[in-house]
Order: structure tokens, then sequence, then C-alpha cells
């Protein structure tokens, strides 16, 4: 049997090609999970992330869900149970980090609101819509919540994001104290730069900023300032998030896992 066979796991943002999102699913299917695949909405590329999964052999089900209403998270939480009987990991993975600008020049409505209510404010809905249909089942579960690189370090020209990532942090926290009691881990994973389709956009805005004249000169920069001679890639998160929903991590809990290569070490 495979470590996850009969268990139902969750990912929030999860409907974009060569994502993370996409990348921990397809590691939970691989180990026979059943998959929710979720985003803001379910379009045509979300329905291919969703085949690709069937192909590895998960039964999977598609939910729209915008993270920033709290609705919506008890709605996709609820559509789990449904389908497939509970909710045993629950994944906050959806974010925004292209909002990238200046302290002085962000705009409070647009760049300041609109990233803490996904990263921060999502995370925290997704927790408790996750940890309450747990509760009910009384069976315990997992939460894991997708911080950054940022959750612990500060850098230039993300201030609304970096927040939200250290905000996300001290939820972890908080949250392991209250629900550990039921069973529940929460857990958080902070990778390093992984060039996502969110992650090519800082490329290109980072590369000029710092002054390179290519993005390939930035990414091989950042390869050779890390200790693994590398940047992150989807795997390396999924990979920390199986293990966090094992059982090999069942006492593991209100942690923020550095997976960066040794790039961060606090």
């Amino acid at each position: 049997m495979a470590r996850f066979d009969g268990k139902t796991v969750v990912v929030t943002g999860s409907g974009k090609h060569k994502g993370l999102g996409q990348g921990i699913l397809q590691a939970f299917a691989d180990e026979g999970a059943n998959c929710v695949v979720s985003d803001v909405t379910i379009d045509a590329e979300a329905e291919e992330v969703a085949e690709e999964l069937r192909g590895r052999g998960a039964k999977v089900l598609t939910v729209a869900c915008d993270v920033s209403d709290a609705g919506q998270c008890r709605a996709l939480a609820a559509a789990a149970v449904s389908e497939f009987g509970g909710v045993d990991v629950f994944v906050n993975n959806a974010g925004i980090g292209f909002k990238m600008k200046p302290l002085l020049e962000v705009d409070t409505a647009e760049e300041w609101d609109k990233v803490i209510a996904v990263n921060l404010s999502g995370a925290f809905y997704g927790t408790q819509a996750a940890a309450r249909a747990m509760v009910d089942r009384g069976q315990g579960g997992r939460i894991i919540n997708i911080a950054s690189q940022a959750a612990k370090s500060g850098f230039p020209h993300l201030p609304a994001y970096v927040s939200s990532k250290h905000g996300m942090v001290g939820l972890t926290r908080a949250s392991a104290v209250e629900l550990g009691a039921h069973g529940i881990t929460v857990n958080a994973v902070c990778p390093n730069h992984v060039t996502t389709g969110l992650g090519a956009k800082q490329n290109e805005y980072f590369s000029k900023l710092l002054g390179f004249e290519t993005v390939e000169a930035y990414l091989a920069n950042m390869s050779a300032k890390n200790p693994m001679g590398r940047p992150g890639l989807p795997s390396d998160t999924a990979a920390a998030c199986l293990w966090l929903a094992s059982e090999d991590a069942f006492y593991v809990t209100g942690e923020a896992l550095n997976v960066s290569g040794g790039e961060e070490m606090h």
C-alpha cells in the first residue's frame, strides 16, 4: 500500500501548470491519495491539472475557491467531505506574490489589502474550515501552510508579501496550540525561490531591479549563492509536505520548516 491510500488531500491554488500546488498534489497522488484541485476558477488549465492527476491513478475533485472569502473556504472543505468522506490533509498554498513595488509607492487597497486578504486571511479561513471538518470527523488531520523564505527574512519591494508570510508563521503556531488536542498538526513549509508562473514574474522584476542583463544571469547568480547550487523545485516543497502529513511527523507541530537548500537557516 502507498502511504496515503484512502486519504484525501485538498490543496488551494493548485490549478496551474508547474505551480507548487500541482507539484504537491502530484506527490500525494503517487502515494495513493484522493486529490482536490482548487483555484480561484476552475478553467481549462485546472482541468488539465486534474486530468494529469487522474493519469497517476488518483480520484480527483475540482472545486473553485477564492480563499479570501471565508464562505468559499467552508464550501471547499464541505465538498471534499461530501465527495470523499473527510479531509485528511489541507494545504494552504494559494497566494499572491507578483505585486512588486517599493514600500513608499504601495497602494493600500490594490497592493496591500489584496495580498493580505489572499495570503494571510485566506490561510486563516482555510485552516478554520479544514479544522472544523477534521474535528467533526474525529480522526485528526494535517494542516500545512506554504509560507516562504520571506516568512523568515525581509526582501525589497515585497512589503505586503513578506508581512503576509511572516503572519502565516504566527497563524501556524497559534493554530497548532489549539488544535493539538484534536490530533491535528499545523506546520508551515518555507521554500526559497521556485520558478513557478508566479516565480517567473519575480525573476523578470528582480533581474532588472538588481541590474542583471538577463533573467538567466540573475538565476545563475541565485544558484551560485545557494549552498546546494540551485533554486528550489516544486518537488522539494512537495517532499516536505509528504513528510509533514505522514505518521513519521505525528509529533511535529507548530514548526516553520525551511526548504531552501541552506539559503535560509533560521
